[in-house]
């Protein structure tokens, strides 16, 4: 029913060992995905004014991309519920992949700002607002 391949996979065509492609290892995948999150926190972090807390994740996305991150001026923020929400969800992120790695200190900086977003939500400065 089926006609079966008659060429070889692109990669024997091209020809090398598969030795000569670049492979990344899961712990180097994960600490890419890792800061990323954090990268992203660090910006919506720096859009909320949080200057505090934007200095510690800006300490572990250069920790873990081996470079200082880039920052964008801040600018006033006009949603701050939907940022907070946006904060909350990406920490919540950076939490999951820190956990696989084994990474407690960015688990842990995670958690607080999982808990400090989550608190921001409920307060009734940003109530009205919601």
């Amino acid at each position: 029913m089926y006609e079966p391949i008659r060429t070889k996979p692109v990669v024997h065509r091209m020809g090398g060992d598969p030795d000569d492609y670049p492979h990344s290892s899961r712990a180097e995948a994960l600490d890419i995905q890792l800061g990323g999150h954090l990268a992203a926190l660090l910006a919506v972090t720096d859009e909320l004014g949080l200057d505090e807390a934007a200095a510690e994740i800006s300490v572990q996305v250069a920790r873990l991309r081996r470079a200082q991150p880039v920052r964008a001026p801040r600018e006033p923020a006009t949603d701050t519920a939907a940022l907070h929400r946006r904060a909350h969800d990406l920490a919540a992120r950076a939490l999951l992949v820190a956990a696989s790695r084994a990474d407690t200190t960015v688990a842990i900086l995670a958690a607080e700002r999982m808990d400090a977003h989550a608190a921001a939500l409920k307060s009734p400065d940003l109530a009205g607002a919601l």
